[in-house]
């Protein structure tokens, strides 16, 4: 399951809940959408959007069936995911951060850089960050004078790395 958003507090006393936006994808809290409620024990429980609306920085969310304050009021702190099923699909040459973390980055001359780790989002462009064999961490760009090549189905990046990049 993938997050979309955390629930930080109530709304009002008829069931809203403010929510953080954890996702791109606005529309995966429109009126009719299923997303689920993840409990401390990790338990997956399914809620119906039927209310959404926007508030300052804040998505405030009615879910179907929950009237009031006491019924949402155990949500507060708890994330809100989707099944993978419900990703929407994304234009040739983009990607979900899950299918690249975890992909073996090589150089057009076949070395082997490392393993994407994680992701940054500093601005401009991604930054992927490689560790290498002694867990050194390495800043790749996601430019595409840089990456070359991305095959998830392999978990594989081929990168042409400019002057200075790996040392």
């Amino acid at each position: 399951m993938f997050t979309i958003g955390k629930i930080t507090n109530t709304h009002g006393i008829k069931g809203e809940v403010k929510v953080k936006q954890i996702t791109d994808f606005i529309e995966r809290f429109d009126e009719g959408s299923i997303i689920y409620v993840i409990d401390q024990d990790n338990n997956a429980q399914p809620l119906e959007i039927d209310g959404f609306r926007t508030q300052h920085n804040n998505l405030l969310i009615h879910f179907k069936g929950y009237d009031s304050i006491e019924d949402v009021e155990g949500f507060k702190g708890l994330l809100l995911k989707i099944k993978q099923e419900q990703l929407t699909d994304l234009p040739e040459n983009e990607f979900y951060y899950y299918e690249i973390i975890g992909c073996t980055v090589w150089t057009t001359d076949e070395i082997k850089v490392g393993v994407i780790d994680h992701i940054l989002s500093p601005g401009a462009n991604d930054v992927w960050v490689v560790k290498d064999a002694t867990n050194k961490e390495i800043l790749i760009p996601y430019i595409q004078d840089v990456v070359k090549e991305v095959d998830v189905k392999n978990k594989r990046v081929i990168i042409e790395p400019m002057e200075g990049l790996l040392e």
